[in-house]
Formats: structure tokens, C-alpha cells, sequence
């Protein structure tokens, strides 16, 4: 009964078919599909080179690629990963199927904005998919000069526009949540109101909107300097190689919480979910969200500590870097004090949430040993940086997506998956992820040097240890694209609420209508007050 009543609905899905309906459609919900399989494919991509890098370092001798093709792929992995994955992976999937539809909304603001933003995204990616194939570079992804600008063979260029054209793809989709948070919210949802996942995408949108137009600045002038020789960053013309550090990290740092901000967001929301507490200190939390846009802004010259920027600076920096962690600090507490007492249910969505704070708590601690001056010399480009960084991006901001992606799926598909293999998956990403970074953290206080593909014997265990942990995680990421197919065609249907949860997109079915909602939602409650059940009793009565 259910299932025709489901097959005869009208949804965003079946409203109409075929590759036009997709390609110029500006519903929000079927872009944050199409980003799914872009940014999917470009996540296995990514994938692909890290599994080698990880065979390569098996052996120390070096011996499986060249030193030139060794740095090939850590570079290609680090782009791929950071600019056409992490970035875009929550904000233009999650973030656009879901900030509407919480908002009351029928769509964002600018409908055609938002599918002209997958447009310059896959424009972008191609370019970079083309250098790659080409040839490749080898500057690593942050493009350091002098190496970009002067030595490298690689397709420097190339690649410089396609992160370019995508910065506009981050611009375009951050605008586009500003406007609709400001000016589309159903009646009575005032700020204090909005569920904590738009106070974080809001918080993110400010800084693709501040950050992104920087970044693409320092790309132009690299390209400029590469292509007709002008001093910009080189010292023989009178340029300045550490200003592109300045330049390149003013955003860099930024882009890390355009990585994080939506990840705490998604947490915030499953943790109120599965414990079915009203959020502990929700001012806190959303103040917390702007205050890491703004200190985010104030911290980028702890990447330059031994780039000979002077003491009182790296002082300054070293002190906001502590202060940058106090917001954060404050999400993970509060997030403790909602579960403390809460009627916590351990389905697939929470135990990614559990994962995400433990090591997302272990990869900010890391960062406070980086915030200190004279420990952050000696760990200085080790594989402890590669550590912490894995556990923020990774364990942090990769275990949001997936809880979230768990969470929403039903909604987003009006399937549901098997919820055995979806546990076990989350068991397996957690474990291999502790073993692929976890010995990498000792490996760097060791001092065994990031981005060289021989090394010394003694350092042989550990990296075996992480090469077998990075083949554990291969397999936890590859059961949930294999379980989510899999529940299109033969996943129970899903209600329109499975997890008995607050929010608005809870309200409407499951998957959406095109227009979100048959009449406009008017908020009269706060957000998080969860009724209690109803018994079955008076459900059949």
C-alpha cells in the first residue's frame, strides 16, 4: 500500500525524465545529486592516487615509482582531494539539497546561479583532468614558488585555471546561501530558530565569499609571473616568494573551515537527532559557527613559522592559533553535554557522529602542538602535519559526510539502505583510519620527512602499518557507494520521518516534492523539541 501510494506521488525525482530534464534543471535538489556523482567520482580519483602513494611507501628503498612521478601523485591527490572534493563535498551536496527545504523554501534564490555553479565546477574539474592526463605537475597542491613559477615541467598553468574557474563555482554557491538565509526563511523562523546546519553553512558561505576571490588572485598572478616573467614572487626580479605564502595561506587556512564548519553543522543535527535532546547551548554553537569564519581569517601565518617571518609576528600568530581552537572546543563540549542523559539510539548516522568527534578532538589537540612555536620547527614538514590534517579533513570533515549522507539518504532517494552493512562500513572506516594515521603522527615526531618516496629502514613498520590501514579504509568507503546503489532499486521505502526527527525537511515526504512543500511551513517552536512517541496502540486506535 505504501509502496504504490509512494510510486504514484509526485517527488523532485519523477516529476520528469530523461538527460535534459537533469542537465537544465534548476531545482536545488537534483543539483546536489549531480555535484554527488561529480564530486564521488573525483573522491575515488583522489582515492586512486593515495592507494599508491601508500604502495610505494611500503618498501623504503623506493621502488615502485620515480621520485618525479612520486611527487606527481601526492600533488594530483592533494588537488583532487582538497579542491574538487572536500571543498564543495557537504556545502554543494548536502548544503544545497537541504538548506532550502530547512528554510521553509521553495528553492535558493538564484536557481539559475546555482546550476550555472555545477556547470563552472565540471568546467574547472575538466581542466584539472586534462593537465593531469597531459602530464601532470609536481609543485604539490599548495603550488609553492619558486619551484611553480620557475622550475617545474609540469602543466603548472593548466591546472592553475581550472581551480580558478572553480573558486567561481564556491563564490556563486556561497552568495547564493547568503541571500536565501537572509530572505527566504518560512514565517516565524527567526535567526535563533534556524536549525544549527544553516548556521554553519551560513558561516561557510561568508568565507567562500571572502576567502575564494584571494585565492583566485594569487593563482593569476602566479600564472602571470610563470607565463611572461614578471617579479612577483621571484627575488632575481625583485618579487617576494614568501608573499605567496602569505597570499596562497590567507585563504588556504579559511578553505580548511569552508572543509569543517559544514561537518559540525551536520553533527550538531544528528546528535540532537539520536539522543533526542534539545541541543545544549544552542547559542554557543551558532555563535561559535561565526566566530570561526572570523578567527579563521586572523590565523594563516602559522603555516609560515619557519619562513622567516619574525618572532613578534609568529607570537601573534602562535596566540589567535590557540584562540581559534576555543570555538571548536566549544561545539565538541556542548555536543558532549546534549548526549549526557539523552535517549541515545546507536543507529548508522550517530556512530559516524561518534567518529567525527573523537578524531576531529585528536586532529585539533595535533593542531595545538602546531600553534607552539618552538614544537611546530621540529614537526615542520613531517608526516605529523600530514597526521593532523588527515584527522581534521578526514576523520573530521569525510565521517560528517558520510553520517550525514546516512542520515538524509532516505529523504533525498525515499530509500532505505541496509542498516547492517551501513554499521559495519562505519566500524571499518573508523578502525582503518586510526591505523593509516595514527602511526604517521609518530612517524613525523620521529622526523621522517613528508613528501619523499624512499626513507630510512627503521621507519618500514610504521609505514606498513599505515599502508595496511589505508586498504581497510578503501573498503569502508567502497561499501556505502555499493549499498547506497544497491538500496535504489531494492531498499525498504522509506517513511517520510524513519528517525522521528525534528527539523522541517522531517515535515515534508520523503523524497520532496518539486517545490518542496505543498503549503509554506509556519514556524511557532523553537528548533530540537522532540514529542514524545506516540504508543502503537493509540497509533492503530
Amino acid at each position: 500500500m505504501v509502496t504504490a501510494t509512494q510510486a504514484t506521488r509526485e517527488n523532485y525525482l519523477n516529476v520528469n525524465y530523461g538527460v535534459k530534464s537533469w542537465l537544465l534543471t534548476e531545482d536545488h535538489k537534483r543539483i546536489a545529486l549531480m555535484y554527488l556523482v561529480a564530486i564521488t567520482f573525483f573522491f575515488f580519483l583522489g582515492g586512486a592516487f593515495a592507494t599508491l602513494i601508500r604502495l610505494e611507501l611500503l618498501t623504503p628503498q623506493g621502488d615502485l615509482v620515480s621520485s618525479h612521478t612520486y611527487n606527481k601523485l601526492f600533488t594530483l591527490h592533494g588537488i583532487i582531494m582538497v579542491f574538487l572534493f572536500l571543498i564543495p563535498a557537504i556545502p554543494a551536496t548536502l548544503g544545497n539539497f537541504l538548506v532550502p527545504i530547512m528554510l521553509g523554501a521553495k528553492d535558493l534564490a538564484f536557481p539559475k546561479i546555482n546550476l550555472a555553479s555545477w556547470y563552472v565546477f565540471m568546467i574547472g574539474g575538466l581542466f584539472t583532468m586534462y593537465a593531469m592526463l597531459a602530464g601532470g605537475l609536481d609543485t604539490g597542491w599548495t603550488f609553492y614558488t619558486p619551484l611553480s613559477t620557475a622550475y617545474s615541467n609540469g602543466y603548472v598553468v593548466t591546472t592553475g585555471v581550472g581551480i580558478f574557474i572553480i573558486g567561481f563555482s564556491s563564490i556563486m554557491t556561497g552568495l547564493n546561501f547568503i541571500v536565501t538565509i537572509h530572505r527566504m526563511r518560512a514565517p516565524g523562523l527567526t535567526w535563533f530558530r534556524l536549525p544549527l546546519f544553516i548556521w554553519s553553512m551560513y558561516a561557510t558561505s561568508l568565507i567562500m565569499v571572502l576567502g575564494t576571490p584571494v585565492l583566485a588572485v594569487t593563482i593569476l598572478l602566479l600564472a602571470v609571473e610563470r607565463l611572461f616573467g614578471l617579479g612577483i614572487f621571484d627575488p632575481n626580479r625583485g618579487g617576494d616568494p614568501v608573499l605567496f605564502q602569505h597570499l596562497f595561506w590567507f585563504y588556504s587556512h579559511p578553505a580548511v573551515y569552508i572543509m569543517v564548519l559544514p561537518a559540525m553543522g551536520v553533527v550538531s543535527e544528528l546528535v540532537c537527532a539520536f539522543s533526542r535532546k534539545k541541543v545544549f547551548g544552542y547559542n554557543f554553537i551558532a555563535f561559535s559557527s561565526v566566530a570561526i569564519a572570523v578567527l579563521g581569517f586572523l590565523v594563516w601565518g602559522h603555516h609560515l613559522f619557519v619562513a622567516g617571518q619574525s618572532v613578534y609576528a609568529g607570537m601573534i600568530f602562535s596566540f589567535l592559533s590557540f584562540m581559534v581552537a576555543i570555538p571548536s572546543a566549544v561545539k565538541v563540549f556542548n555536543w558532549t553535554a546534549t548526549l549526557y542523559r539523552g535517549s541515545i539510539s546507536y543507529q548508522t548516522p550517530m556512530l559516524y557522529a561518534f567518529g567525527f568527534i573523537g578524531l576531529f578532538t585528536i586532529g585539533g589537540l595535533t593542531g595545538l602542538f602546531l600553534a607552539t612555536l618552538g614544537l611546530d620547527i621540529h614537526v615542520t614538514d613531517t608526516y605529523f602535519i600530514v597526521a593532523h590534517f588527515h584527522y581534521i579533513m578526514v576523520g573530521g570533515t569525510l565521517m560528517a559526510y558520510l553520517g550525514g549522507m546516512h542520515y538524509w539518504w532516505p529523504k533525498m532517494t525515499g530509500r532505505m539502505y541496509p542498516e547492517g552493512w551501513s554499521k559495519l562500513s562505519a566500524l571499518i572506516v573508523f578502525l582503518g583510519f586510526n591505523l593509516t594515521f595514527f602511526p604517521q603522527f609518530i612517524l613525523g615526531y620521529l622526523g621522517m620527512p613528508r613528501r619523499y618516496h624512499a626513507y630510512p629502514e627503521e621507519f618500514q613498520v610504521l609505514n606498513v602499518m599505515s599502508s595496511a590501514g589505508a586498504s581497510v579504509l578503501a573498503v569502508g568507503y567502497l561499501l556505502p557507494m555499493v549499498y547506497f546503489i544497491w538500496s535504489l532499486r531494492y531498499g525498504k521505502v522509506a517513511p517520510d520521518n524513519p528517525w522521528g526527527a525534528s527539523g522541517l525537511e522531517w515535515q515534508t515526504t520523503s523524497p520532496p516534492p518539486p517545490e518542496n512543500f505543498e503549503t509554506t511551513p509556519v514556524i511557532t517552536r523553537e528548533p530540537y523539541i522532540f514529542d514524545p512517541p506516540v504508543p502503537e496502540e493509540v497509533k492503530v486506535g
